[in-house]
C-alpha cells in the first residue's frame, strides 16, 4: 500500500483521535460500573481458565426466562477491561437478562489467535456452568463492541463439538456485534496498531470472520455508530452482506459514535436494547 492509503486507514480506524473526548466515556464508564457492582448480586472474577486474563463477571437475574447475554469489551484486543463495562448490568438484569462480562489476555502479551482461543473456553465455562447461576443452556446469547464484535461473530464461526464434544453445535443462540471489524486484513497497514497485534496476511485471514462461514443460521444482529467512520460502516455492511443465511438484521443508530454507541445498550429505551431483546426472542 501507498503511504496516502496508509495514512487514510490509520485515520478511519483510529477512534479515539476521531472522537477526542474518549476519555470522558472512559471515566463515565468506569464510574457507573463501580456503583453496579457495589450494588448489584455479582459473582466476580470467576475463573474460566487458567491464565490470569482468563476471568467473567455474571450478574444473574433474579427473574426472566434464562435468557445470558456474554458481553465482550472492545479495545483492539489491546486495551481496556471487563469492569470497565459493568455499567450494562442494570438495565439488562432488570430486563431479566442475566449478564456475563468477559475478560482476556491483552495483545501484544498475547496473538488474537490465543484471545480468540480465550473466548472458546469462556464461552465454554459458561454453558457447563449456566445452571448452577439460573441461567438456561438454551437461552445463552453473545455480543460485543469493536473488537469484541469481532470476536462475538468468531464465536458464531466455531465447531463447538469439535473444540468440546461435550458443547452443542448451537451453543450460541444468537449474536449482537457491535461497531466490529470482521475483515482484520487493512488492519496489517494500521501503523498505531501493528507493534501490538503483529497482523500478516495469513494471520489477518486466518482471524476475520467475514472470510468464512457462520456454523449454523442461528441469529447475527449487527450495529455501528451512525457518526462512525466509513471503514467501520464498510465493515459492518460486509459481515451482513457475507452471512445473509444468518444475518437477522441491522440496527440503526444515527448520531452516535463509536464510544456513544455502547451506552445505548445500557438505555431501556434505545434502539439497541430493543434489537438485544428482538434478537432473545424477548419482544414477544
Amino acid at each position: 500500500m501507498n503511504a496516502p492509503d496508509k495514512a487514510l486507514l490509520s485515520r478511519q480506524y483510529n477512534n479515539r483521535e476521531l472522537v477526542p473526548e474518549h476519555p470522558q466515556y472512559f471515566a463515565r464508564w468506569q464510574q457507573s460500573s463501580a456503583l453496579a457492582r457495589s450494588r448489584m448480586s455479582s459473582h466476580l472474577d470467576l475463573a474460566y481458565g487458567e491464565a490470569a486474563g482468563e476471568t467473567l463477571d455474571l450478574f444473574p437475574a433474579r427473574k426472566g426466562d434464562g435468557s445470558c447475554l456474554m458481553f465482550i469489551h472492545g479495545g483492539y484486543w489491546r486495551s481496556l477491561d471487563k469492569k470497565d463495562f459493568s455499567f450494562l448490568a442494570p438495565p439488562l438484569v432488570d430486563a431479566g437478562i442475566s449478564l456475563a462480562v468477559v475478560n482476556y489476555d491483552l495483545c501484544p502479551k498475547v496473538t488474537i489467535d490465543e484471545i480468540v482461543r480465550q473466548m472458546l473456553r469462556a464461552s465454554r465455562w459458561l454453558w457447563l456452568h449456566a445452571e448452577d447461576y439460573g441461567m438456561d443452556q438454551d437461552r445463552l446469547y453473545v455480543g460485543g463492541h469493536s473488537a469484541g464484535g469481532h470476536l462475538a461473530a468468531m464465536m458464531m464461526c466455531a465447531q463447538w463439538p469439535q473444540f468440546d464434544q461435550r458443547l452443542p453445535k448451537d451453543l450460541w443462540k444468537g449474536a449482537l456485534a457491535i461497531s466490529g471489524v470482521y475483515d482484520l486484513r487493512p488492519l496489517i497497514d494500521v501503523d498505531f496498531l501493528q507493534p501490538d497485534l503483529r497482523l500478516d496476511e495469513a494471520s489477518a485471514a486466518r482471524l476475520s470472520p467475514a472470510l468464512m462461514m457462520p456454523a449454523t443460521r442461528l441469529p447475527v444482529m449487527t450495529c455501528v455508530g451512525g457518526d462512525e467512520s466509513s471503514e467501520f460502516h464498510r465493515q459492518n455492511a460486509m459481515l451482513g452482506e457475507r452471512w445473509r443465511t444468518a444475518f437477522a438484521g441491522d440496527i440503526a443508530m444515527p448520531g452516535t459514535n463509536h464510544f456513544s454507541v455502547v451506552d445505548a445498550l445500557a438505555e431501556q429505551k434505545s434502539a439497541l436494547f430493543a434489537g438485544a431483546r428482538r434478537l432473545m426472542k424477548l419482544d414477544r
